[in-house]
């Protein structure tokens, strides 16, 4: 059955539900329990572990970036196109698309360019084609603006989750490239204090200050790339560490407690914590990939909760509201839970 707010569109010939892309800030009254989520979808490899986040049957499913490959240097984003026409084929992805209610962010293969940022030159093209294959309303403040950032509330109040996408693509800097390619903690970047460099810009960062003060129970912010994760050199918060700090700084500012970051981009499953002064502790799951992992995957992990997870996974939050406690879990192709961290709400408060 299709959610009831899905509208028809299509998309190379096939019929696609929209995303749950409802007009911006309005909220959502029905209570979410059960929310999965994942990344790094190859659209030309098989996709079995649809099988399971169907069967999980999740409330809502994030889709967190990389969600087809389709990197491209010209114009006409061919390989963009061709790899959405596919994606759209894939059969456990198109019922997903078309049963459950959904959101969607992108990362650098479905932006476009390997570890793109703000200086590739075609991000208006690949922005218009995830409008078009998500099928998001023309009314939708994703149209009119840039970037692809957005958030959604749902829930009464006391059940309020909050959704926040963070494009971590078109607004950010270079990063700075390592001097020992491949070397184990800096194997392609390096961290860069350049007070000049931005991972969100200007106005993505004040729209964020605002969401963060809007209440809710439980914030689930979204990026792409890795926030807490420490001890590799691939692409992370912390290769622009004062665009980190101000992260931190941002939430603590705006009194926001309950927050969980989803993550995705680097081909492993992870759960990380930490808790930065002032804050209470920050909790982050990674779930990647969908079917693109990376199984010989070994790093450190000064702040990672247990093992990397190297093999198809996806994330999933569970909250019991009554006891005011939820589960976050990695889930392999059977949908067996692999890795998993329980918490209660207060143990996210804001101190005093």
């Amino acid at each position: 059955m299709v959610h009831p707010m899905f509208r028809r569109r299509t998309f190379a010939g096939l019929a696609a539900a929209t995303a749950l892309f409802p007009l911006a800030g309005a909220a959502q009254p029905t209570p979410l329990s059960r929310i999965a989520f994942g990344s790094c979808a190859d659209q030309d490899q098989p996709q079995p572990i649809w099988d399971a986040i169907l069967a999980w049957r999740p409330d809502l499913f994030i889709f967190a970036g990389d969600n087809v490959y389709g990197d491209f240097r010209t114009a006409d984003a061919a390989a963009l196109k061709r790899a959405y026409a596919t994606a759209a084929t894939v059969p456990g992805y198109a019922r997903l698309r078309e049963t459950v209610p959904h959101l969607a962010i992108w990362d650098d293969h479905d932006y476009g360019l390997n570890d793109g940022g703000a200086e590739f030159a075609h991000k208006q093209i690949a922005k218009d084609a995830f409008l078009a294959f998500w099928s998001v309303p023309a009314d939708n403040a994703r149209r009119s603006r840039e970037g692809l950032y957005d958030a959604q509330i749902f829930g009464p109040p006391g059940r309020r989750v909050q959704v926040i996408l963070l494009d971590t693509r078109w607004f950010r800097s270079p990063l700075k490239p390592t001097d020992q390619r491949g070397a184990a903690g800096r194997e392609r970047y390096l961290p860069d204090p350049d007070p000049a460099k931005t991972m969100l810009g200007a106005a993505q960062w004040a729209w964020l200050a605002g969401e963060l003060r809007r209440p809710a129970e439980l914030r689930l912010v979204v990026s792409s790339t890795q926030v807490l994760a420490e001890g590799h050199g691939w692409e992370r918060w912390g290769n622009l560490p004062l665009e980190r700090q101000r992260l931190f700084d941002t939430l603590a500012n705006a009194g926001a407690g309950g927050v969980i970051f989803l993550s995705g981009d680097r081909h492993i499953g992870a759960l990380y914590r930490e808790t930065p002064p002032g804050l209470p502790p920050l909790l982050e799951i990674t779930s990647s990939g969908l079917n693109k992992v990376f199984r010989n995957a070994q790093e450190p992990g000064p702040n990672r909760l247990g093992e990397l997870l190297a093999e198809a996974n996806f994330g999933t939050i569970e909250i019991d509201w009554p006891q005011r406690r939820l589960t976050l879990a990695l889930r392999g192709l059977t949908g067996e839970v692999e890795r998993s961290a329980a918490l209660r709400f207060d143990e996210l408060r804001l101190p005093g």
